[in-house]
């Protein structure tokens, strides 16, 4: 049997603007999804999703997980023809919107065929088959996901054309966050054309918020690598103000937000997807990382405590 891990993830700015070129800031979490793989006689295959899951989201996107397979089936040149193939689908990460769950599944399964059939991939063959994977769910994929969900760490990455340019990002010390859950289940692909579709039609004024998404994410960069939390939290504020203007955020994404920084979160915003999944809250030092936890739960959301920077 083979088997193989994915990272989740969590946008610390520029999803969406990502997508045309901007550069965005990126790291995994403390949470993984593991598959297996196991070949057996017969054909085609059978996939067990046993991860945990924000309720209806694996119902909601299991079109696009079929989808998503069979893309990568045929990339990676799997026969399923001649060979039956058991997949299962575990971890601690929470198939949620906004935490890489596709992409961390897509990596995962990318490194338990090659495992179990000794295909010997490397990081970037497995990053570019979760790539191939990812369009199943978001269509045409920024590869930040699946970037994030094969290397790990904290990263800095730009999208050139088809390349995917990835670069490591070093701070003092791996820094506490929380996450929390609206519940909701966004549409990738939807959500994105509606980006696509809102920058045409309004070509000066998103010129104007792409020109300031990519002015603060190198700011936001240099306060990051100097360790400068406070104002990586002011930059994390602004970045959510932003991704408001684009039309991706949503009141419960909103209420999350103000919740976290009224309880003492130095920044929060969205992260992913938008339109629901999760918000992500700078909280560095454990007690400040309870306090919001705490405060976000007593609004009956889901909750994740987690690091980046790891």
């Amino acid at each position: 049997m083979g088997t193989g891990i994915g990272f989740g993830k969590a946008i610390l700015f520029n999803e969406h603007f990502v997508v045309y070129g901007i550069p965005a800031i990126v790291s995994a979490v403390g949470a993984q999804t593991t598959a297996s793989v196991e070949q057996k006689s017969g054909s085609g295959y059978k996939l067990n999703d046993e991860r945990p899951e924000t309720p209806g989201y694996k119902a909601e996107k299991l079109q696009q997980q079929q989808e998503s397979l069979e893309i990568m089936l045929k990339f990676m040149g799997i026969d399923t023809e001649h060979h039956h193939y058991d997949i299962t689908l575990s971890g601690n990460l929470v198939a949620a919107s906004g935490v890489g769950a596709s992409a961390a599944s897509c990596a995962a399964i990318a490194r338990a065929f090659s495992q179990e059939l000794g295909l010997n991939f490397s990081d970037e063959q497995v990053n570019v088959a979760a790539y191939e994977g990812e369009k199943g769910y978001h269509g045409t994929p920024s590869g930040i996901d699946n970037t994030a969900a094969t290397y790990g760490g904290l990263i800095w990455y730009k999208r050139e054309g088809s390349a995917q340019l990835m670069e490591r990002m070093r701070i003092r010390k791996p820094v506490e966050i929380v996450m929390g859950n609206t519940g909701k289940v966004s549409d990738t692909k939807t959500i994105v054309a509606g980006v696509k579709d809102r920058k045409e039609r309004q070509p000066e004024r998103y010129e104007r918020l792409f020109r300031d998404a990519d002015h603060l994410v190198r700011n936001a960069r240099k306060e990051l690598e100097a360790f400068n939390l406070e104002n990586v939290g002011a930059y994390m504020n602004e970045n959510h103000r932003l991704l408001q203007e684009i039309g991706v955020s949503s009141p419960e994404l909103d209420a999350l937000v103000k919740w976290a920084r009224d309880a003492g979160a130095l920044g929060a915003k969205l992260t992913g997807t938008g339109k629901g999944g999760y918000m992500v809250a700078l909280t560095p030092g454990q007690d400040l990382q309870d306090r919001v936890a705490n405060e976000i739960k007593r609004y009956g959301s889901q909750v994740v405590r987690t690091l980046i920077g790891v």
